[in-house]
């Protein structure tokens, strides 16, 4: 699963990303950058340039402890403590954030995130009137004010009083983008206090504004199931789960529908409730890239409601987005074993591994899956792709077929795996296989630019099926005019042809877009041969020398800058750049 269906309309939130920026600036942070940095050893500039690096290196945790060591040295620094503060918030460091928060609103009144801090501390111990407090200091600015308007509710809810509740969301009835937010809490908060049909009627709004979310169509349908309404619910979730590709979490709810089963309260609390609130926050400032907010309140809601599924999984995206692989890795871990999740976090777990060329451990990790849900096909799926991406071609097009015979039902959106896995057949010297598989691809997917191009190629090395295959590549030109790998496609199908002319033609367009790949740049030195044009032609040998081709496809150039083209086998022997 890639990033999830977020839950609530960004537009009203877009408005204070500017303005919050200017706090968050270097929040997100490789791991590695600073790790073997002694902040013992530095003086308090020492320290405060150790941290502005690890800041600027994604290391927030670094970061935290080298402006923590920092703060101690000069604790009146207004500017190292807010950054002490933040980076301590958003790596998830709650207790040394709230007693930071104390010292910042000490001196900044007006402090937003500090004030939502201290609130979410008295909230937690039951002082709600100090927590609205904290809250109504915050806010101001529209994050600031739906922020407040949603806990405020949620802490009314929390001591029972639905309909003051009711009345705190209504101050976001000023702002037409926060009509969702406010809707669709209004109907948890009322389905929690036993508030029924207004919790429908409202439910009913919500969803007829935002049946696309995720959040929306679980909380409705759970509202629905508990109340009779099961055939409503899970036609619901057929309607989602079509358009979503099967989500893992619709999926396992529409089947424990079927099988008559009714569920527990979506929202058993006004804690979840207020982590629920959070969690939508986050989940929009992501969409808004504002990254470092949206870690910040990823970490306040997990600090409510530790084991969220998707908002830790949500988190993880975000780290993932950064490149933060380690703590991506780290967090999708925390997925608790029984959530639907779970097997999508195992999946990015090796993905992330992976990133880290770390194979063995993704193998390993992806092997226990596969055994572990053999009814699955999505973990042979994705070892297969990366074993392909290491060119371990033949154990990958085992994986492939694995995946294959796993699917429930072969669809149109199924032509990668057919595609990926004629690619590990050909490369793997299988082309009957091959083939078999690019045809059916383009059954599935017609006139798939990819897949013209690969199929197509292949058919003008092997003088089969000429004139249908320089059909193909040009319709893949046609579908994707500016790929160069395609171009260079058609262009050295020309000169297979001995076209050389009209190979020259391509080949140069090719290298204008892709002036990198060596393979490109060799191809129109052949042709630029071919043509008369040796001087020329041995130019780009020489650039596609100094680009770092392939060990087998660099022997041929330096034969060729030697020798100039001796013969048609030579002229062969480089092939095409990778396109899979």
């Amino acid at each position: 699963m890639s990033r999830m269906n977020r839950t609530q309309s960004r537009a009203g939130i877009r408005t204070c990303l500017a303005a919050a920026g200017s706090l968050a600036a270097g929040l997100l942070v490789p791991m590695d950058a600073v790790a073997a940095f002694d902040g013992s050893l530095f003086t308090p500039s020492g320290n405060y340039l150790a941290a502005r690096l690890a800041g600027k290196t994604r290391d927030n945790v670094k970061a935290a402890e080298f402006y923590g060591r920092a703060l101690r040295s000069d604790p009146n620094n207004r500017v190292i403590l807010e950054r002490t503060f933040l980076l301590e918030l958003s790596s998830g460091h709650t207790e040394k954030a709230e007693r930071l928060a104390k010292r910042v609103v000490a001196k900044d009144a007006r402090n937003r995130l500090a004030r939502v801090v201290l609130g979410l501390m008295e909230y937690k111990a039951g002082r709600h009137q100090e927590a609205r407090a904290h809250w109504e200091a915050a806010s101001h600015g529209p994050i600031g004010e739906l922020t407040a308007a949603l806990l405020t509710g949620w802490s009314h809810a929390a001591q029972g009083n639905t309909d003051q509740a009711l009345v705190s969301l209504e101050k976001l009835s000023r702002t037409e983008s926060f009509g969702i937010y406010r809707v669709f809490h209004a109907a948890m908060i009322a389905d929690l206090g036993d508030q029924t049909e207004k919790a429908r009627n409202l439910y009913e709004n919500a969803y007829k504004s935002a049946g696309s979310s995720l959040r929306v169509v679980q909380a409705y349908g759970n509202f629905l199931e508990r109340n009779g309404q099961a055939d409503k619910a899970q036609e619901i979730y057929a309607t989602y789960a079509k358009a979503a590709n099967q989500h893992l979490l619709i999926s396992q709810v529409l089947k424990n529908s079927k099988a008559g089963q009714v569920p527990a309260r979506m929202i058993p609390n006004a804690q979840d409730g207020a982590a629920e609130a959070l969690f939508g926050l986050a989940s929009a400032l992501a969409d808004e890239s504002g990254l470092d907010f949206a870690i910040i309140y990823s970490q306040l809601t997990l600090d409510l409601k530790p084991l969220f599924p998707i908002a830790l999984t949500l988190l993880g995206d975000i780290y993932e987005d950064a490149k933060l692989y380690d703590k991506a890795i780290e967090i999708y871990r925390r997925i608790p074993h029984t959530s639907p999740l779970r097997e999508n976090a195992e999946i990015q777990i090796a993905l992330d591994l992976n990133q880290l060329d770390r194979l063995e451990d993704a193998r390993e990790t992806l092997t226990r899956l596969i055994e572990e849900s053999p009814d699955r096909h999505q973990p042979a799926l994705t070892l297969a792709n990366i074993l392909r991406g290491h060119s371990k071609f033949d154990e990958a097009s085992g994986f492939y077929s694995k995946a294959i015979d796993l699917l429930p039902e072969i669809k149109d959106h199924h032509w990668t795996v057919f595609y990926f896995r004629g690619i590990c057949y050909e490369r793997s010297k299988q082309w009957p296989k091959a083939e078999a598989d690019f045809v059916k691809a383009l059954e599935l997917r017609p006139d798939q630019p990819l897949v013209l191009n690969y199929l197509g190629y292949s058919w003008v090395e092997k003088r089969h099926n000429l004139d249908e295959a320089i059909r193909m590549i040009r319709k893949a030109v046609e579908l994707r005019p500016n790929d160069g790998y395609i171009v260079d496609s058609l262009g050295w199908a020309h000169y297979q042809l001995k076209q050389f002319d009209d190979a020259v033609v391509e080949l140069e367009r090719a290298v204008e877009l892709r002036p990198d790949d060596p393979v490109i740049n060799d191809h129109l030195g052949d042709a630029y041969w071919n043509v008369g044009r040796k001087i020329e032609a041995k130019f780009q040998w020489s650039h596609a020398r100094d680009l770092d081709p392939e060990p087998e496809n660099l022997d041929i150039i330096l034969r060729k800058l030697e020798h100039g083209l001796l013969n048609e086998k030579a002229s062969n022997e480089t092939g095409q750049p990778d396109k899979s």
